[in-house]
């Protein structure tokens, strides 16, 4: 099943620049975005899915990124607040009761620190 999901009033392939010229660059410029590309989409897709949480190997293949190196080094810039989140989750693990921190498994190992 090879069919189109989006075409050209002639019902062929939708091409970019066509569509970039009859269609996107003007609905752009009538909500105030001129200037706006579909490639600042695709960077606000990805930055809204980084932003909610999303795994980077998710985000990978939402791209179609080669490799989540990739996606890290493209968007890396989205993640200036991660050594701080990071840094006060291990310090509320680290300062819970320690009734509250005795979870099975390799976690706990790493919370609990040096035997």
């Amino acid at each position: 099943m090879n069919q189109l999901v989006f075409t050209a009033p002639d019902r062929g392939p939708l091409r970019n620049s066509n569509f970039r010229r009859d269609v996107f660059d003007r609905a752009a410029v009538s909500v105030g975005l001129r200037g706006l590309t579909i490639h600042d989409l695709r960077h606000t897709a990805a930055s809204l899915a980084i932003g909610a949480g999303a795994n980077v190997k998710a985000v990978q293949l939402m791209l179609g990124h080669a490799s989540a190196a990739m996606t890290l080094d493209v968007y890396a810039g989205l993640f200036p607040d991660d050594l701080d989140a990071l840094a006060a989750r291990l310090h509320e693990a680290a300062t819970r009761p320690a009734a509250a921190s005795q979870r099975p498994g390799p976690a706990n190992r790493l919370l609990a620190g040096p035997p």
